[in-house]
């Protein structure tokens, strides 16, 4: 059974940093596109962060370049985003995705993705 396990988000101040970890199991995601993304209350889900096979150029949300860098262990089937300078405006459930493609490719629309997590609360107080 192939799993997405999300841990690391709780409650932190504006400013304050976090770093969410993906945890895969069941498959190797190793040629598999990560992404992140996350849904705040009363929004649609929207793109965050994503990695390619190679861990090479990754993609990013505008509003949190410079503040939020994405990474994967392939030893360890993880991947991870750190998060910096917190705002409360980042308050949201954070989700894992994976998707297949060739390699190199980046997906930013949650459609591409069909392996999920459950999700992890962030939660940054002003």
């Amino acid at each position: 059974q192939v799993q997405l396990v999300e841990s690391g988000g709780g409650l932190v101040q504006a400013g304050g940093s976090l770093r969410l970890s993906c945890a895969a199991s069941g498959r190797t995601f190793n040629n598999y596109v990560m992404g992140w993304f996350r849904q705040a209350p009363g929004k649609e889900r929207e793109f965050v962060a994503a990695i390619s096979w190679s861990g090479n150029s990754p993609a990013y949300l505008d509003s949190v370049k410079g503040r939020f860098t994405i990474s994967r262990d392939k030893a360890k089937n993880t991947v991870y985003l750190q998060m910096n300078s917190l705002k409360p405006e980042d308050t949201a459930v954070y989700y894992c995705a994976a998707a297949a493609g060739p390699w190199g490719d980046i997906y930013y629309s949650s459609n591409k993705y069909a392996y999920w997590g459950q999700g992890t609360q962030v939660t940054v107080s002003s």
